[in-house]
């Protein structure tokens, strides 16, 4: 059996889980982690016998890695991903794609210029319950409504230590969650966003949007900041409405019935973060020249256009 190598870029819990979820695959080997706090990269390192490294091309160098997970802040990422797309190996960037759109768009430019082959993990699309409702769904070509309650805490965040520029840019570092199964359950283009309620910097509080995609799917956003609020997704289309609460957990009603079925969860969600093991073999199908349901950063930098639109802040960026 052929083994994938794979080097980490990280060594903070994001590193750590996606090692784990990559080492449990019987196709894949973990060769070399590189990371800017040496302890913490030797002790990583250690957990799969493979050197720590002090730079992204030594790792390649000394490695000649088939795949690099790149898991470190939406601050450093740019930087990181530039000296990743230098080499030939397939790179998983941890979302956000940078800590707001701006930097998103420069590394989607700096990907296509180096002709890197690069995805994110936008780990919810590889949720047991994300994949069980696209299963649901398939073949049936009705309109479909898409329902997103999303809660954010500027004010918990601040305290948990993200820095100043992550908390303004929230919306970006964990709404993106939310607003990715916007693009990822409605079809077709963008024709249209409509806010409702608009996003106040200085008063954060209730924001609200439609969203219109051409194929005739409608998204309805809606999000309280700093505020109480648990996350959810519902799909509604001409024959069943599926819900997602807590988002890794699905429940369907049909059409004639009175109430919500769950449907049974897949075991692998628990045994290790929910998403990244499915999301890990589909790396591994990618190298190995099977089809795959990762998101292209082509796709995470719509949802981060789409998160701009939502928020009202295309003028800033064209400030």
């Amino acid at each position: 059996m052929k083994k994938w190598k794979i080097a980490i870029v990280g060594s903070g819990y994001m590193a750590q889980e996606h090692a784990r979820a990559f080492a449990s695959l019987a196709e894949v080997e973990i060769v070399g982690v590189c990371g800017r706090g040496r302890a913490r990269a030797e002790a990583l390192a250690a957990t799969y016998a493979v050197p720590a490294f002090d730079s992204i091309d030594a790792l390649y160098r000394a490695t000649a890695a088939d795949a690099v997970v790149v898991a470190v802040n939406e601050l450093s990422m740019q930087e990181v991903s530039a000296a990743c797309f230098a080499h030939p190996w397939l790179c998983l960037l941890e979302k956000p794609v940078g800590v707001d759109l701006p930097q998103a768009l420069a590394i989607q430019d700096g990907a296509r210029r180096a002709a890197a082959r690069a995805y994110v993990a936008l780990n919810r699309r590889s949720y047991a319950s994300t994949r069980q409702a696209l299963a649901r769904l398939e073949g049936d070509d009705s309109a479909r409504l898409i329902s997103v309650l999303d809660q954010q805490d500027m004010v918990s965040a601040r305290e948990g230590g993200q820095p100043e520029e992550v908390v303004r840019n929230y919306m970006y570092a964990n709404s993106i969650h939310l607003i990715d199964y916007l693009n990822l359950f409605g079809r077709g283009a963008i024709v249209g966003v409509e806010p409702t309620l608009r996003w106040n910097p200085e008063q954060p509080g209730f924001v609200a949007a439609t969203v219109h995609y051409a194929s005739g799917d409608k998204g309805l956003y809606q999000a309280v900041w700093n505020g109480p609020g648990p996350w959810s997704v519902t799909v509604s289309n001409a024959q069943a409405r599926l819900e997602l609460r807590p988002l890794e957990k699905l429940a369907v009603q049909l059409r004639g019935e009175r109430r919500l079925l769950d449907v049974a969860p897949e075991a692998i969600d628990s045994e290790f973060k929910p998403g990244l093991r499915h999301q890990a073999e589909q790396v591994v199908h990618l190298l190995a020249g099977r089809p795959s349901m990762l998101a292209t950063l082509d796709e995470a930098t719509r949802s981060m256009a789409l998160c701009a639109d939502i928020y009202g802040l295309r003028p800033a960026l064209a400030a």
